[in-house]
């Protein structure tokens, strides 16, 4: 029966929705992280160059520099800050899925059950009522 084969089809197709986006949250997992190590090396770079910088310059000419830096740090630190907020949204999202695709799951087992009954329950009843017709007179 076609009908009965579509919500198969749908849930397969979900199914395969689902398992993409948590390739693709996988992925982007990997790829935050990675920025993550290549922002936190670039910074410790920076770093060691302005101590640099620092040390080689008087006292005076160092604090507009110092003050830039410090500026600059705390805009990156910032941005890091929104980085793990994304990825704890994220991450949430990934669950909030996972909890939606277990209610599905749940709910079609629940469904394919009933079904299954009601059908044996209307098999009993043909059944009876053919036999409740052959018992009358013609």
């Amino acid at each position: 029966d076609p009908s009965r084969l579509r919500p198969h089809v749908v849930l397969a197709q979900e199914n395969t929705q689902i398992r993409d986006l948590q390739q693709e949250n996988r992925e982007l997992w990997v790829s935050l992280e990675e920025h993550q190590d290549a922002l936190e090396l670039i910074m410790s770079k920076y770093r060691k160059q302005m101590l640099q910088l620092l040390e080689g310059r008087k006292r005076e000419e160092a604090e507009p520099v110092l003050r830039a830096h410090q500026a600059n740090s705390g805009e990156i630190e910032s941005q890091i800050d929104r980085i793990c907020e994304m990825g704890e949204v994220m991450r949430k999202a990934v669950q909030v899925d996972d909890e939606q695709f277990f209610k599905v799951q749940e709910k079609l087992a629940q469904l394919e059950l009933e079904n299954k009954e009601l059908r044996e329950l209307l098999s009993i009843s043909k059944e009876s009522f053919e036999v409740g017709r052959e018992d009358l007179p013609d």
